[in-house]
């Protein structure tokens, strides 16, 4: 049998002066860590599969698996760092068991974490290095201008932030020009739109939506938590506890009703809509499996029309999303 031709993912710059990178990157948390057992052999297959369908733009951090997913990485950059724009994070600190022991964005941590990531994936720069989360107690000047020393040194191309608030991401952006801001944007979480992406607009940013998909749930894939593994953390996510879950199936549905009607996944529907936003965005769905590459790689060449953009902007303003995105603690570190 003849193999189906998949023409290559588009390509978005980063921000102003950023790389040229896929439209839609991979998102690499969930082969290990977060959404249940992975399996190893079978990820670095599908991270294979990403570049060959020309998804360049890979997303790992130090703390995915504590350092694990880090690793997995390196194994397909041994062969193929040429052809991956490289992003990672720092900030996270895990114990060995996973335990979060707090976030540090202090210079000092900012020089070690990096080098422990390089020695992780086995490379001698990292093209996008983010702070994971801001550290409140250190003043941002000081993490970016740790971060900015990186860039001289050469370890290090581009400099991004996550989870930062507007103010934040101003005075980062005047010690040292920031790239890219990574942070939760989808059908069902969009305070993004508010005050974070017009900044990142005005200075040049690029937007990096992680969880496009809502977690997988904007897929329609999820009805009840019984169909979690029991180490999911979604378990814990508010908008997929009880009574939540079920509010916010309204929308889900929905979503997949518009994506029928043009013969649309729904996840491609969500996907389309997000990179419809603007070509300074480039979302980062993750998976690990080889047909959702494949299902996603085709979403960047759709394009939505005025109808669809009506019917979903109707559906939006019609359907409140039920429950916070993240625990009351997590929340505490977002829009730092």
């Amino acid at each position: 049998m003849t193999p189906t031709f998949i023409p290559p993912v588009p390509r978005r710059r980063l921000g102003e002066r950023g790389p040229e990178v896929s439209a839609l990157g991979l998102g690499c948390m969930g082969m290990s860590d977060f959404y249940g057992p992975a399996d190893d052999t079978q990820s670095l297959h599908v991270l294979h599969h990403a570049l060959d369908v020309g998804m360049n733009f890979l997303d790992t951090a130090d703390m995915y698996g504590t350092g694990a997913n880090e690793r997995l990485l390196s194994h397909l950059l041994a062969n193929r760092r040429r052809e991956v724009v490289l992003a990672t994070k720092f900030g996270n600190v895990r114990a060995e068991d996973g335990r979060l022991l707090g976030i540090n964005g202090s210079p000092d941590y900012v020089r070690s974490a990096c080098d422990a990531s390089l020695q992780r994936l086995q490379v001698d720069h990292i093209d996008l290095y983010y702070q994971h989360r801001v550290d409140r107690s250190v003043p941002i000047e000081d993490t970016v201008g740790a971060m900015a020393e990186l860039v001289r040194a050469g370890k290090v191309r581009y400099l991004g932030l996550s989870e930062a608030s507007a103010d934040t991401i101003r005075r980062a952006h005047k010690v040292h020009p920031i790239t890219a801001v990574q942070t939760e944007y989808s059908l069902w979480t969009r305070d993004v739109e508010d005050e974070i992406l017009p900044t990142c607009r005005e200075l040049g940013i690029a937007l990096v939506p992680y969880s496009p998909l809502g977690r997988g749930f904007l897929t329609g894939a999820i009805r009840d938590l019984g169909q979690l593994a029991a180490s999911d953390w979604r378990r814990a996510n508010p908008r997929f506890q009880d009574g939540n879950l079920q509010a916010n199936l309204a929308l889900a549905d929905g979503v997949a009703a518009l994506a029928r009607e043009r013969g649309w996944t729904p996840a491609q529907l969500a996907l389309a809509w997000l990179l419809d936003r603007g070509a300074d965005i480039v979302p980062i769905p993750g998976t690990r499996s080889h047909e959702r590459i494949d299902e996603n790689a085709a979403a960047a060449r759709l394009r939505l029309d005025d109808g669809v953009r009506t019917a979903l902007a109707r559906l939006l303003a019609e359907t409140p999303v039920a429950g916070e995105r993240y625990p009351a603690a997590s929340m505490a570190h977002v829009n730092a």
